[in-house]
């Protein structure tokens, strides 16, 4: 009787850790990711470092959407470190605030206004991360049993 207590208490031990670790890594991974967006916005924003003439015909709304999200990346990282319930309703907020971008990258496409084609597949690759990241915060994070 008494080692069972012990090898149940060991186990859950085992996969708290483990679970622990799954999250702090896919907090790195969001953190990363939302600083080198962070950086990579910002300078096309307030035109630091000479990037802003590298991009080329960038769409300032894109842009914004981005740093935006990279703010909400940075949230939902520490949400994941912290396992908050609101760091899915984070990504949600992201993937939302991306689809209306593209959307609008669409439209000003369409209406003849100038962009870099990269900024399509730049686009809905970001959109894939986040949507991938938001789905791991409901799975890990909200979808907790009680």
């Amino acid at each position: 009787m008494a080692w069972d207590f012990f090898f149940k208490n060991e186990l859950n031990s085992k996969t708290l850790k483990m679970k622990k670790l799954i999250l702090y890594s896919i907090a790195f991974l969001l953190a990363a990711f939302g600083l080198l967006t962070l950086f990579l916005s910002a300078s096309v924003i307030f035109d630091l470092f000479g990037i802003r003439a590298k991009e080329g015909n960038y769409v300032l709304f894109v842009v914004w959407s981005n740093f935006i999200c990279s703010l909400l990346y940075l949230f939902a990282a520490y949400g994941f470190v912290k396992s908050k319930k609101w760091t899915a309703s984070l990504m949600g907020i992201s993937t939302i605030i991306l689809v209306a971008a593209f959307i609008g990258l669409r439209i000003h496409a369409n209406s003849g206004g100038i962009y870099e084609s990269k900024t399509m597949g730049a686009l809905i690759f970001r959109i894939s991360v986040t949507i991938v990241f938001a789905m791991i915060a409901y799975i890990t994070i909200s979808k907790k049993k009680i």
